[in-house]
């Protein structure tokens, strides 16, 4: 995950990984199915709203899956004050990720965040949120 050169991004930009926790089929969950996200958090390791939509195109994620090529996309808010992973994909199409209550989630290590996807929702363990 890279950063535009020509933007300085706030010194509250954190590298945060979330990776599968324990669920059925997963029961030690799986650290080769998550995201890397690249986004704003203020003191109480909350996302910064204000700060991500004056960055919103740094505001970055990677959906990785063992065993497939990793796809990058962005955060958004979407109406209705919902937080999505976002992705365009060639040809037109694209696919969103729902974040359930992105905004009210801590993104401190062993904190818990829900993503609707397409099979249903999962749910992440912050297993870093790294400063950049």
């Amino acid at each position: 995950m890279t950063t535009q050169a020509a933007v300085k991004l706030p010194g509250n930009f954190r590298r945060i990984r979330l990776e599968l926790a324990r669920e059925p089929g997963h029961p030690e969950g799986d650290a080769g199915i998550g995201y890397t996200m690249l986004a704003p958090l203020n003191r109480d390791g909350l996302l910064d709203v204000d700060t991500a939509r004056l960055f919103r195109e740094q505001c970055k994620v990677i959906r990785f899956r063992r065993g497939e090529d990793s796809v990058e996309g962005y955060l958004r808010r979407k109406p209705g004050g919902w937080w999505a992973f976002h992705y365009d994909f060639a040809g037109g199409g694209e696919d969103d990720d729902n974040a359930f209550r992105l905004e009210r989630h801590r993104f401190n290590l062993g904190d818990y965040v829900t993503i609707m996807e397409d099979e249903g929702a999962h749910t992440y363990r912050v297993v870093s949120a790294e400063p950049l």
